[in-house]
């Protein structure tokens, strides 16, 4: 499982891990807020009303879910359980929240916290991005402060100063537990 701050380009480097790690599959999560620009359904998220992702908590249906930033989020199980039976290694990329219930429910599950290089850089990359109001850009380095203080609990932390080094960091992780012989 991937998790880091918004801005910190953890689906920069999920994009291009997919590109050079093979047996990989993206778990695509739900969501009940709107497409961003570029996003498509089915491939970045699956777009659903917030009844319907009510109905999916009541069903029991989501590996891990919770509301970020006004919005639902979540997984859903039988995704996850469907790529580990075909044998490949499923890839999350979800909130600390949900990564911490998944590995609450699978400690098996790997957690990868990405860290910016430093808070300037990641309010650096949030104003670039051009989606936030200014209060909502504070709102998000508040939050990147308070997930990166949990971030402790994952089992390996990756700085993304640079996205090959961070990209090599990721691949060597998984490597290490495809062949427990390696060391990240």
């Amino acid at each position: 499982m991937i998790s880091g701050p918004s801005g910190v380009g953890k689906g920069t480097l999920r994009k291009a891990l997919f590109e050079t790690v093979e047996g990989l599959e993206y778990s695509i999560s739900c969501t009940t807020r709107e497409p961003r620009e570029g996003e498509t359904e089915g491939v970045d998220y699956n777009f659903i009303s917030h009844e319907r992702f009510r109905e999916l908590v009541e069903q029991g249906s989501f590996l891990e879910w919770a509301e970020v930033h006004g919005n639902l989020y979540g997984t859903l199980k039988e995704n996850v359980e469907r790529i580990l039976a075909d044998g490949r290694d499923a890839v999350l990329e979800i909130d600390v929240q949900g990564a911490l219930q998944v590995k609450g429910s699978m400690p098996e599950a790997v957690l990868v916290f990405i860290l910016p290089p430093s808070e300037e850089e990641l309010r650096n990359r949030l104003d670039r991005r051009g989606t936030e109001k200014e209060e909502d850009l504070e709102g998000r380095l508040k939050e990147a402060r308070n997930e990166m203080l949990l971030s402790a609990r994952y089992d390996h932390l990756v700085v993304n100063d640079d996205l090959d080094r961070a990209l090599e960091a990721l691949r060597k992780i998984i490597e290490s537990y495809r062949d427990p012989g390696q060391t990240p």
